[in-house]
């Protein structure tokens, strides 16, 4: 059985308004669990394709703060 994982994410969250994905995220951050990445995943690949070069540099930057605070 062959699942996308990508149109299943983007069809659940297709008509959700702003708050709802935003508690989506938080939620999926705090729990820390393995099953919620490839949300996270999908919502980091629509964030990167409708990001300038500027606002990507800044997401790079933020990553390599986060990766060396750990």
């Amino acid at each position: 059985m062959n699942i996308d994982i990508r149109k299943s994410i983007k069809d659940n969250f297709n008509d959700a308004d702003i708050s709802e994905i935003k508690a989506s995220i938080e939620s999926s951050i705090e729990e820390s669990q393995e099953i919620t990445l490839p949300g996270l995943g999908v919502f980091f690949e629509i964030l990167w394709k409708n990001s300038d070069i500027d606002l990507k540099e800044v997401i790079i930057k933020n990553i390599q703060l986060g990766l060396n605070n750990n």
